[in-house]
């Protein structure tokens, strides 16, 4: 049995006396308690495309992945949890017969079955061959398409349903990897609060067209009230640089709120440099907490 998420997911204000000198404010919308078995804002994204599986008798669930992959996780977990049978196809033909980590581990707990190809062959097989398993409901890499951006659009639902002066001070930011979440966000905003993304990897032009495909995808139409920003990266796909942990963990032991590395802090660390560059005077700003901590972190 799949567990019902908790929803609305919790809003709370971080008290800063840095956004205080700004005459702005830091809020939380705190999506890593969303669900308790598929971790994050995976759930907001999974949860139309579960719908659309079973409504379609499918008998399985298959997506793409790295080896780290939290979208690969919340799958094995929802099949799990729906008698649903899963597949994986993880970037690696190398890592078939190694030991697995952590994160393999776990979605190979939850019944998932993983077939490795090798990392020259993998964007190809994840881009085009999404219809070769019959009977399988077919996943992208990340989970963003259509439907979960429609999911991800309740996130701006219940902003606006627990702050009743949402309106144009309102910024809500939120990590960027494969596009869905910023681009429901920004779709499921009442007119006058701005959607920000942070992009967690190097794709400047490339995520843009991404957001805007996903838009048309979900809402046959496109929108103008949102923008990505990209000098909060880090590297790269994660990476964390030092200052990036000393950020993650001074925030940590300020604020007593769990950071995940390679998506929160990100966003976390892009709010904070937006405001010290004068962007978020008198706004409140919203950070939706898309993931939680990695078990070695």
């Amino acid at each position: 049995m799949l567990p019902a998420a908790a929803l609305p997911t919790p809003l709370t204000r971080v008290d800063d006396p840095e956004f205080a000198a700004a005459g702005a404010e830091l809020w939380l919308k705190r999506d890593d308690l969303a669900h308790p078995t598929v971790p994050g804002n995976k759930w907001r994204k999974l949860a139309p495309n579960l719908e659309l599986a079973l409504a379609g008798g499918a008998r399985g669930l298959l997506t793409y992945g790295g080896a780290y992959s939290t979208h690969v996780r919340a799958v094995a977990a929802a099949a799990h949890g729906l008698g649903l049978a899963s597949v994986g196809v993880i970037r690696g033909a190398e890592l078939a017969g190694r030991p697995r980590n952590w994160s393999l581990a776990r979605a190979e707990r939850d019944g998932m079955v993983l077939e490795f190809v090798e990392r020259s062959a993998y964007r190809e097989v994840a881009t085009g061959g999404r219809e070769r398993r019959e009977g399988y409901y077919v996943l992208p890499e990340g989970g963003s398409n259509g439907p979960a951006v429609r999911g991800a659009a309740v996130i701006a639902g219940e902003l606006a349903d627990q702050q009743p002066d949402f309106g144009p001070r309102d910024v809500v930011c939120c990590a960027v990897g494969t596009g869905g979440t910023l681009a429901g966000i920004a779709a499921g905003l009442p007119p006058g609060p701005r959607a920000l993304g942070v992009a967690v990897l190097r794709g400047e032009g490339y995520l843009e067209g991404e957001v805007t495909a996903l838009h048309r995808a979900g809402y046959g139409r496109e929108f103008t009230n949102w923008r990505l920003v990209h000098g909060w990266h880090g590297g790269g796909y994660g990476k964390v640089p030092p200052e990036l942990e000393r950020f993650a963990r001074w925030f940590q032991a300020t604020h007593g709120v769990p950071v995940e590395r390679r998506y929160v802090a990100k966003t976390l660390w892009a709010a904070y440099g937006l405001l010290r560059a004068g962007e978020f005077a008198g706004c409140r700003v919203t950070v939706v907490v898309t993931g939680v901590p990695d078990p070695q972190q």
